[in-house]
């Protein structure tokens, strides 16, 4: 808090309204002399009441810009003195409303025909809430070619007053533009293909950076769906006479390269949110939960489809921190960590070469000192932040040491540097837990405690789920957030679709008859309340939500993967494990509804296109029946292949509560006996681990 809102006793001189809301974005601002609102009633009827235009920011916790804007504008009293004598002013968590910020962040694209971002600045109508201008970050004196954002207020609020006549024929115009987002009604019987695969393909290796890895120049973002599609390509031609072995490649080399750069965090693990160089040197610094759970399920496939311990390492070291810094004693997985500490952008993870010397060994900073760019120039505002600039192959013999030594030398440089660095004032952590991004980051536990046989991060998984259970499932329908004992907010199709297709991951670890119970109550409540009977495929709120300006439905990815894309992928899969043709009609309506978009622009919808990829070759669905130790055993070494469109639940012969399409397949003479169904074909029992492979092979 700027100590010039402090009492002589210390004590707030401003609080507004947002000091008992549950996000930690917005009680940062609680005691701003803005007279903040959060989204809702109280805020829109006083706008009505008074005519004022809604002034509308939106931003979250880990934002460094957010916090630049706070700083400069909203904690100055001047500046707050416009603010609240010509505005009504909401502060909105996109984070927590997912809904309003994808919304006007569309709008602000149309209206100013710039790439939108955070903090978004939207100035909206008072009495039906739509925009009719605004932007992202103003400064509070003017520079970067941005107005000065006091000046902004005064002409803006003259301007809606004098010309609010234009301004209703203007919104007229963007509310027609909004109804022009939604793709036509697909054709019933057009014929579906593998073309979106293919040119997705194909584009990636257009943009592929064949030095550093990743797509495209900086900034540089980890596209993790992306790297799966091309691990699925290659898996796909793998036995063909002329496999793709590019494809392995371009995700390899791309997730190599991510895991050398400053965007992995080199002491503790945890990947930040992009890179703003193109070498993955310089990161963004805040790290958000949603990248380490889905980069940790990439990385964990690709150690077992490569067998190089490179990846097994980053995916254990990514696990461990999600683990030791992410995950709440009571199971939910946090949301995000600062960018910045002690105001600074990234100081609490840089470091002057002096200290480093002085906290090592001669032979250990020698070591350190070449693997982590320190011989070199400084590299961030005069100070190193660590970055793999050498192999200890290299390394070893130019210090006259063993491969062994240098490693061991640092392995103790890294433990004593990280153990200083946790004594620095560190990063703000957002603390709210939320269900969607549970979802990502339960799958990517699921998937690294099969790669890596640890049952250490399958129990993390399960508490988390357990969790959301506990605390967000609520009388058949989720809430999309917890902190601080209270959890609100009505859910997202990302919410359902996310943790559904999580569940059916942990599954494979782990069978639990509630848990796949679970799973089915989610797709159902995607099915009744999200579902557009229309046109096929899922709007984002359901249909009992806040009416909001406009419903969106999106089928591309963003920062993390589209609803529609993955809840298509999990009915798919739901629908062959229990022969449920609801599931597989809905799955095959999304597809359609969103194959114009994948046709024309594929790299943006990875996540359906993995769904397509399903549709036209149907997933091999393993069920093994049988003695626990023995099912165990068939279970882990089918986990040794890099088989994504399998699909292998270990369910005891004596498991009770299970649907009729498991139930059925019951264990014969013997201590196992597994089931293999292609699609919804499904072949002989089978009685020996060997004919199990024999009949996968």
């Amino acid at each position: 808090m700027d100590t010039r809102h402090l009492n002589p006793d210390g004590s707030p001189k401003y609080t507004n309204r947002l000091l008992a809301e549950t996000s930690p974005y917005l009680r940062q601002h609680a005691h701003n002399p803005v007279d903040w609102y959060p989204w809702g009633e109280e805020a829109f009827s006083r706008a009505l009441r008074e005519r004022k235009p809604i002034h509308l920011s939106v931003g979250y916790a880990a934002c460094h810009w957010c916090h630049v804007l706070a700083a400069e504008s909203f904690e100055d009293e001047a500046t707050a003195q416009v603010l609240n004598e010509l505005y009504v002013n909401i502060k909105v968590d996109r984070e927590e409303r997912p809904d309003v910020d994808r919304i006007y962040q569309i709008a602000q694209q149309m209206l100013t025909q710039r790439a939108g971002g955070w903090p978004l600045t939207l100035f909206l109508t008072h009495d039906d809430r739509r925009p009719f201008f605004g932007g992202t970050y103003f400064p509070k004196e003017a520079r970067f070619g941005l107005p000065a954002f006091r000046d902004l207020l005064l002409r803006t609020a003259r301007y809606y007053h004098e010309h609010e006549a234009e301004l209703r024929q203007q919104n007229e115009a963007l509310m027609s533009a909004f109804a022009q987002l939604e793709p036509p009604p697909p054709q019933p019987d057009a014929e579906l293909s593998d073309a979106p695969l293919r040119l997705c393909r194909q584009t990636l290796e257009r943009t592929f950076d064949t030095r550093y890895g990743g797509f495209g120049g900086a900034p540089k973002f980890p596209h993790p769906k992306s790297l799966e599609l091309l691990l699925r390509h290659w898996r796909a031609g793998a036995e063909d006479e002329t496999p793709d072995l590019h494809a392995l490649y371009m995700a390899g080399l791309t997730l190599r390269r991510m895991a050398d750069g400053g965007i992995n965090d080199q002491l503790a693990g945890g990947f930040c949110r992009y890179s703003v160089d193109e070498y993955w040197m310089i990161p963004h610094f805040e790290k958000m939960l949603y990248d380490s759970g889905s980069l940790l399920a990439v990385y964990a496939d690709t150690y077992v489809a490569t067998g190089d311990a490179f990846y097994g390492r980053v995916a254990a070291e990514t696990a461990d921190w999600l683990r030791r810094e992410m995950q709440s004693p009571e199971g939910g997985y946090y949301s995000s960590l600062d960018a910045d500490s002690e105001g600074h952008e990234g100081k609490y993870y840089v470091w002057d070469r002096d200290e480093v010397r002085a906290a090592l060994t001669a032979e250990e900073y020698e070591s350190f000192a070449a693997r982590y760019g320190l011989d070199r120039e400084p590299n961030f505002e005069g100070r190193w932040h660590l970055r793999v600039c050498r192999s200890v192959e290299d390394i070893a013999p130019s210090l006259g040491r063993s491969p062994d030594a240098v490693e061991s030398a640092l392995a103790a440089a890294r433990g004593k540097l990280l153990r200083i660095r946790e004594n620095r004032i560190r990063p703000g952590r957002d603390d709210k837990i939320l269900a969607s991004w549970n979802g990502l980051t339960i799958r990517g536990m699921a998937v690294a405690a099969r790669a890596l046989g640890r049952e250490d991060l399958a129990q993390s998984a399960a508490q988390a789920l357990d969790f959301v259970r506990g605390t967000l499932w609520r009388d058949g329908r989720l809430l999309a957030t917890y902190n601080g004992g209270r959890a609100h907010l009505n859910a997202y199709l990302d919410d359902y679709a996310l943790l559904a297709d999580a569940v059916l991951e942990l599954l494979q670890v782990r069978f639990r008859a509630d848990d796949l119970q679970f799973a089915r109550e989610l797709l159902e409540v995607i099915l009744r309340h999200h579902a557009d009977e229309r046109a096929g495929g899922f709007f984002f709120t359901s249909d009992d939500h806040e009416p909001l300006i406009h419903r969106p439905k999106s089928f591309a990815d963003d920062a993390t993967p589209a609803g529609n894309g993955v809840a298509a992928f999990a009915l798919q899969r739901m629908g062959y494990l229990l022969g449920e043709a609801r599931y597989l009609e809905a799955a095959e309506r999304t597809v359609r509804a969103g194959w114009a978009a994948m046709e024309k622009y594929p790299q943006a919808h990875a996540s359906l296109l993995v769904a397509l990829e399903e549709l036209l070759q149907p997933p091999e669905i393993v069920v093994l029946r049988g003695v626990p130790e023995t099912i165990e055993t068939w279970r882990r070494e089918l986990a040794r292949l890099y088989s994504p469109r399998r699909m292998v639940l270990a369910v005891p012969a004596d498991a009770s509560g299970l649907p009729a399409a498991i139930a059925e397949k019951v264990p014969r003479r013997g201590p196992a006996v597994a089931y293999v169904c292609r699609g919804s074909v499904c072949g002989e029992p089978i009685g020996s681990f060997a004919d199990l492979a024999e009949a996968l092979r």
